[in-house]
């Protein structure tokens, strides 16, 4: 009987691009019958382990078979690996070839690829065979990524669904599985959670309530119910909650408004997996891809609070009042709430932090009793003065407000083209004043990473700004109907938060006794003022 000189494991690999089936695919089947037909021509050669990777792609060497392949071999377990062919082994090429010229000799082992007939012990195996057939290998993923790639793009440039697990809310339509259908049960729940945030929540009592009903969290409910959901993420963990983190994240989800936004990230090329944030202007952006959950208004309101400084109560469950939109008119800053007991009473007051030590003269403090009877006449009053303006310019053309209210907006443009001219003009002169001795070097990047920095915030700004006259010269825009979004509170006699998040962008306190309130829609509201004039003139 001849002395059994190698020990050997069959390595099998089976990308996700392959034809797989249901269980264990028929490649490796084959890939299998194959090897194991080679052993019984070789009898010197023992197989002692088997190590498969089923859907993983040979691009990437961090495989859970293969990492436990050469962690067997280490032990000294085997030395000789079989596989079907090299690129089984992997297909990019510098990882293909440091494993065959490095780590495989290191540990005495002999690899073969038996349809390339690559045998690593024979001397005649030739090198320049090896290195051309790991070249072919490795563009073969790179034409294969070219082509899904493409292919993905086209798909979202025609508003299709590109992703495996949709968002909370949604499932595939059983009709087409390339768009999304409302799932009525979770989608009551994201009913419920932007309700919550308008109403004044935070985003830490909206998880806590979620949990004190019992309602599964977006992972466990897919778990649950036998749905699709991503591997790996902060919340794939069994007996994962409702958490701040996944409120936050469905408040932000353009999704639920029935706007499809895809390939916001991506890999920068086929041989890393690490996903990157693409550019804005590379998105796939579709409007109306199926539909809504959440109406536009209150999606654009929820992330307007969001935006604001929403500190709750000690042990509340709600946002102040006017947390995030009152305003030191002195000084700018943000004014704080504050509660002082007295015999037995507990008042509430705001004041400015800033204090007269640094210049402010807001007063020191302004009762919170007083300053709502104040915003509730101011309201009352504006709501007076909008329903009088609807009255009279009800016989107007709509077509000639919305090209007034377009014209404002190309005048800011025009500012803000002017104030970038000027910050291009500072930009151009800052190197020969470094040159010149008037700067230093890091004066120099200070001020040239300011200058930019204003640049690009002026540059989107005039993006959307474009934007929003585009759809309010072609009649889509939301804020022609604005007049009755301040109307439907002509009862008004009481305020909570989510009165004055609707009708308020900001409080300004210039006195004890005296307010100034920018309210939303103001630049609808001038415009409509101002084409009145015009025609009353």
């Amino acid at each position: 009987m001849q002395d059994i000189k190698y020990m050997a494991v069959k390595y099998i690999r089976l990308s996700s691009a392959d034809d797989n089936k249901n269980g264990e695919s028929d490649s490796v089947a084959n890939q299998r019958r194959l090897i194991d037909e080679y052993l019984k021509n070789h009898p010197e050669i023992e197989a002692v382990g088997e190590y498969v990777d089923d859907g993983v792609s040979g691009v990437v060497f961090d495989r859970p078979s293969f990492n436990a392949m050469m962690a067997f071999i280490q032990e000294g377990g085997a030395n000789c690996i079989l596989t079907k062919d090299l690129s089984r082994l992997g297909r990019d090429r510098i990882e293909t070839g440091r494993y065959l010229r490095r780590i495989f000799p290191a540990y005495g082992v002999r690899f073969i690829a038996i349809t390339d007939n690559i045998d690593t012990l024979n001397d005649s195996t030739d090198g320049l065979f090896i290195s051309v057939k790991s070249i072919i290998n490795d563009e073969y993923c790179r034409d294969i990524s070219i082509k899904t790639r493409s292919a993905l793009n086209v798909k979202r440039a025609n508003g299709d669904y590109t992703g495996a697990c949709p968002v909370y809310g949604y499932k595939k339509d059983e009709s087409d599985r390339n768009k999304l259908a409302i799932d009525d049960y979770a989608a009551e729940i994201v009913r419920d959670i932007f309700r919550m945030k308008i109403d004044g929540y935070s985003s830490a009592r909206i998880a806590a309530t979620l949990n004190g009903r019992g309602v599964l969290s977006p992972m466990e409910y897919r778990k649950d119910r036998g749905l699709p959901y991503p591997k790996g993420g902060y919340a794939d963990r069994d007996g994962a909650s409702w958490c701040v983190t996944t409120i936050i994240r469905i408040l932000n989800d353009e999704t639920y408004t029935g706007t499809l936004v895809q390939g916001k990230y991506g890999t920068p090329t086929y041989k890393l997996r690490e996903l990157v944030q693409k550019p804005e202007d590379e998105w796939h952006r579709t409007e109306n891809a199926h539909e809504a959950i959440i109406m536009r208004h209150n999606f654009d309101l929820a992330r307007k609070i969001m935006r604001l400084d929403t500190r709750t109560a000690p042990k509340g469950d709600k946002v102040y009042l006017f947390s995030g939109i009152l305003i030191c008119g002195s000084c700018g800053n943000r004014m704080t709430r504050k509660t002082v007991p007295y015999k037995g009473e507990k008042y509430h007051y705001y004041w400015c932090p800033t204090g007269k030590k640094n210049g402010c003269l807001t007063p020191a403090m302004l009762k919170e009793r007083d300053l709502i009877d104040c915003v509730i006449g101011n309201i009352k009053a504006h709501i007076t003065n909008i329903a009088s303006l609807e009255t009279l310019i009800a016989g107007l053309d709509s077509t000639r407000i919305a090209s007034e209210l377009a014209g404002r907006l190309t005048e800011q443009i025009a500012e803000n083209e002017r104030r970038l001219e000027k910050i291009r003009g500072y930009k151009s002169g800052l190197y020969e004043s470094m040159m010149n001795g008037n700067l230093s070097k890091d004066e120099y990047k200070s001020l040239k990473g300011a200058y930019s920095a204003d640049s690009d915030t002026l540059a989107i700004a005039n993006a959307k700004l474009r934007n929003e006259i585009e759809s309010v010269l072609s009649c889509r825009h939301e804020r022609m109907a604005w007049t009755g979004h301040f109307t439907k509170f002509e009862n008004l006699d009481s305020i909570d938060r989510r009165t004055v998040i609707q009708l308020i962008h900001s409080i300004r306190v210039l006195g004890k006794s005296e307010i100034e309130i920018s309210f939303n829609y103001q630049l609808e509201y001038d415009s409509a003022v101002e084409l009145f004039h015009k025609e009353a003139a």
